[in-house]
C-alpha cells in the first residue's frame, strides 16, 4: 500500500520537473563559436538524428502481463495518439486496441488483479485533476469510476488480497484532503473507508483497511499514528524529524499485515530497509545501502516479503536477498546488457516482463518464461533509433567547492572524444542540464536530451546538486535554505570543472530544463549572469512567492515539510522578502542572456503567471526573449506535437547562441497548439512557422 512520505516525495519532487548573455540577439550570434570550428571533430561525418524519432510517440511502450498470464498489454499510437493495447499472450498478430483517446493520449495503465479491467488516470489537458478509467480488455467498453467535476484521484491500493475493488482518494469533500473509498470494479459503487479530518497520509494495508496516518508538525516533522477503530489517531507508530522525511518511508506490509516494511533514514545518513513485527514491535534490519538509498524492492510473490532491493549510486545495481533472488538476477544479468527491471509478473510467478536499457538504446521489453528459462525479446520503444549514432553516458563524481561529492553525468558529441578517455579533443558547446524536483536526482541510462544534444554537437552536463534525492539525507537536507545560493554554486561548480578539463569553454556554455531545471536556469542567466551564453526554462517559477502561494489545494498539507522548511513560507514577511530576493523576477535588471521559454497554460504546479510576469518584464527591459505556450497542456508537454514543436524552436535557439547544428524547423509545429507569444525573431524560421510574436 502507500508509503506514508511517498506521498509528500512524490508531490515534492514532482512540483519543479520532466533549456543569450548580452542585451542584443546580434552580439550574442556574433560571439557564438563558428561553424567550421564546430567541424573541428567533424560531428557532420554523423548523421542527424530525426527529431520526431526522438521526440514522437514510441512504437510501443509500458509493456505488462495480465495477472493471469493470459494477456500481453502496452501503449502505443492509434490514430498518432498513444492508447491502449492488448493482445493474446504469445499471439501478437491479434493485437488490437482497447481505449480510443483522440487528444493528449494515455501515459500509463496497470491491470487489476483479477485481470478483468485495465485501469489507467487521465487528465483534462494537464491539469492533473485525473480520473481513474476501467476498461475492459475483451470488450474495450471504458467506464470512469470517479466521474466528479474538478476532483482529483488518487488510486490507493489495487491488491490480490482484495479483487473485484480498488482503494481510491477522492478529495470531492475539501480540496485540501483526499477521503478513501473503495470502488466496486463490476459496479462503480463506491463505499467510503476514512473520511479524511486532516491527515497528510494515510497508510492502508493489503485489504485497504487503514492502519496509521501521517500528521505533519508545525516544526515540518511528522508523528505516523496507529488509528483506532474509529479511525481517530491513537497512539505513536515512529515520529520522522523533518530532516528524514524524505528519505524515510513505509514501503508495504507483509501479506499477514503483521509486518510492515519501510526505509528508514533516523539516526543514519543512508537509510536502512526494515522489517517492524507489529505483533511483538521487534525491528530487523534487512539491508542497508552504502553509498545510495534502496530505490527499488522486490518481493517474494506469496509473502511480499523484499528478497532482493536495488541502490542507484553511479548505476543501478540489484542485490539478492536470497539465494532464489540471487539466481534470477544471475541469469537475466547474464543474458541482458545494461540495466534490467521487471515490470510485472504473472500471479504464478511463472511469466516476468524484463525491461532492458542502456545509455546508447531505448528500453526493450523482453517475456521470460521461468519454467522453461527462456527469454524472449517482445519489443523495442523506439526501434527507428537502432543504428543510430547514440553516445555513451559516463558517470562522474564531481567535486563541490566544500567538498560534497556531486554525481553526475556527461555524454559527448560522436566524433570528439577519438582516444576514449571521456573528454573531447576539442573543446565544445555544452548544455548545462538540470534535472527537476528538486527532490529528484538525474540517473545514468537512456536520456532522450542528452542523446539529441550530443547528436547536434553539444556536450551535456546534468549534476545532482545539493537536494537530489538518493544519496543519502545529507545531501538532501544540504538544501535547506539554499535555493539560489549552493544549490546553484554546485551547478557552477560543475560547470568550471568541465572547463578546467577541457569540455567546453567559458564562453560556450547554455544551461536549461524543466520545472526546478527551469528555476535553475533563471537563477542562473539573472544571478551570474556571466556565465551562460542563453538558457532554456520549462515550466519555471520565476516568483518563489506567487510559485508557493499557486499551489494545489491538495499540496497544503505537506508544505511544512517540504517547500516551508527548504524554501520559506510567503505569508511570514521576512521570509517572503528573503523568498522573492532568491527568484529571478526581482533581478531582470541582471539578465542579459537570451532566454527561451516553454510553458503549459493549465499547469496547476508552477502556473501561467510564472512565465507571462518574467517575459513582460524582459520585454519592458529590451532583453531577448522568446516565449511559447501551449494552452493544453500542463506541467510538461505530453502531446508528441506539442513536443516537437518545442524542441525544433529550442534547436535553433541554440544553434543561433552556440553554433551547434540543427535540423530544419520544416513542419515540426504541424498539429501543435504552440502560441509564440514574444520573441519569435529570436529563432530562425519561428516568424513563418508560427505566426510571430512580438
Amino acid at each position: 500500500m502507500m508509503r506514508f512520505s511517498g506521498l509528500l516525495t512524490t508531490l515534492a519532487a514532482t512540483t519543479l520537473l520532466a533549456g543569450c548573455t548580452t542585451t542584443e540577439a546580434e552580439t550574442a550570434s556574433a560571439s557564438a563559436p563558428a561553424a567550421e570550428e564546430m567541424a573541428m571533430y567533424d560531428v557532420n561525418a554523423y548523421p542527424l538524428i530525426d527529431r520526431e524519432a526522438l521526440f514522437g510517440n514510441p512504437e510501443r511502450a509500458q509493456g505488462r502481463l495480465s495477472p493471469d498470464g493470459q494477456w500481453m498489454s502496452w501503449i502505443a499510437p492509434y490514430n498518432g495518439v498513444m492508447n491502449v493495447w492488448v493482445a493474446p499472450r504469445g499471439n501478437m498478430a491479434a493485437a488490437k486496441v482497447v481505449t480510443n483517446d483522440t487528444h493528449r493520449g494515455i501515459s500509463n495503465h496497470q491491470w487489476t488483479v483479477d485481470s478483468d479491467h485495465i485501469l489507467y488516470l487521465k487528465d483534462n489537458d494537464g491539469d492533473e485533476k485525473n480520473h481513474v478509467y476501467a476498461v475492459d480488455p475483451a470488450t474495450g467498453t471504458a467506464r470512469d469510476l470517479t466521474p466528479y467535476e474538478g476532483v482529483s484521484a488518487q488510486i490507493r491500493g489495487v491488491s490480490r488480497d482484495k479483487p473485484g475493488v480498488i482503494l481510491v482518494g477522492l478529495n470531492d469533500r475539501n480540496a485540501q484532503l483526499h477521503d478513501l473509498y473503495e470502488i466496486d470494479l463490476a459496479t462503480g459503487e463506491r463505499t467510503l473507508i476514512l473520511e479524511n479530518p486532516g491527515y497528510a497520509a494515510i497508510i492502508s494495508d493489503n485489504v485497504y483497511a487503514p492502519r496509521m496516518a501521517a500528521l505533519m508538525q508545525p516544526d515540518g516533522s511528522m508523528k505516523l499514528m496507529w488509528l483506532k477503530e474509529d479511525m481517530t489517531p491513537g497512539e505513536v507508530f515512529a515520529e520522522v524529524p523533518s530532516e528524514d522525511l524524505l528519505n524515510t518511508n513505509i514501503s508495504g506490509f507483509h501479506r499477514d499485515n503483521n509486518t510492515v516494511y519501510m526505509t528508514d533514514s533516523r539516526g543514519v545518513d543512508i537509510a536502512a530497509l526494515k522489517a517492524i513485527d507489529l505483533t511483538t514491535g521487534e525491528v530487523k534490519v534487512i539491508a542497508q545501502g552504502s553509498k545510495a538509498d534502496i530505490n527499488g524492492i522486490y518481493r517474494d510473490i506469496e509473502t511480499y516479503e523484499p528478497i532482493a532491493y536495488s541502490s542507484n549510486y553511479l548505476k543501478n545495481e540489484w542485490t539478492a536477498l536470497t539465494p532464489e533472488a540471487q539466481a534470477e538476477l544471475d541469469f537475466l544479468q547474464s543474458n541482458l546488457a545494461g540495466e534490467i527491471s521487471v515490470t510485472s509478473r504473472t500471479d504464478d510467478d511463472r511469466y516476468w516482463i524484463v525491461h532492458q536499457s542502456a545509455a546508447e538504446a531505448p528500453g526493450v521489453y523482453h517475456l521470460y518464461d521461468r519454467e522453461s528459462d527462456t527469454l524472449t525479446e517482445w519489443f523495442s520503444t523506439r526501434p527507428d533509433l537502432e543504428g543510430a549514432p547514440l553516445q555513451p553516458m559516463m558517470p562522474l563524481e564531481l567535486k563541490a567547492r566544500d567538498g560534497r561529492t556531486l554525481v553526475s553525468y556527461l555524454t559527448l558529441p560522436p566524433g570528439s572524444d577519438t582516444d576514449g578517455d571521456g573528454r573531447p579533443e576539442e573543446a565544445v558547446p555544452m548544455l548545462l542540464w538540470v534535472h527537476g524536483g528538486p527532490w529528484a536526482r538525474d540517473s545514468y541510462g537512456y536520456n532522450t536530451v542528452h542523446q539529441w544534444m550530443a547528436n547536434r554537437g553539444y556536450a551535456v552536463l546534468s549534476v545532482n546538486y545539493r537536494g537530489s534525492t538518493g544519496f543519502g539525507k545529507a545531501h538532501t537536507n544540504a538544501a535547506v535554505g539554499e535555493f539560489a545560493g549552493k544549490m546553484h554554486d554546485d551547478l557552477i561548480d560543475a560547470v568550471d570543472w568541465a572547463i578546467a578539463e577541457g569540455v567546453t569553454e567559458a564562453d560556450s556554455v547554455a544551461i536549461g530544463g524543466g520545472s526546478y531545471g527551469g528555476y535553475a536556469t533563471l537563477t542562473g542567466v539573472a544571478f551570474t549572469p556571466d556565465r551562460f551564453a542563453c538558457g532554456v526554462d520549462i515550466v519555471g517559477p520565476s516568483s518563489l512567492v506567487t510559485l508557493i502561494e499557486s499551489f494545489p489545494e491538495y499540496w497544503k498539507p505537506f508544505l511544512a515539510g517540504t517547500w516551508f522548511r527548504y524554501v520559506g513560507d510567503p505569508s511570514d514577511p521576512e521570509q517572503r522578502e528573503d523568498l522573492l530576493a532568491r527568484s529571478a523576477i526581482s533581478r531582470i535588471d541582471d539578465i542579459s542572456a537570451p532566454l527561451l521559454v516553454g510553458q503549459g497554460g493549465n499547469d496547476p504546479r508552477v502556473t501561467k503567471q510564472e512565465a507571462d510576469n518574467l517575459v513582460a518584464a524582459m520585454q519592458a527591459k529590451g532583453l531577448p526573449v522568446t516565449y511559447i505556450n501551449f494552452p493544453d497542456e500542463g506541467h510538461g508537454f505530453q502531446k508528441p506535437e506539442n513536443r516537437l514543436a518545442f524542441f525544433a524552436a529550442m534547436e535553433g535557439f541554440l544553434e543561433t547562441c552556440l553554433g551547434g547544428r540543427a535540423q530544419p524547423l520544416g513542419d515540426a509545429f504541424e498539429g501543435s497548439s504552440a502560441e509564440v507569444l514574444a520573441g519569435a525573431q529570436y529563432v530562425d524560421g519561428l516568424d513563418a512557422v508560427s505566426g510571430g510574436g512580438e
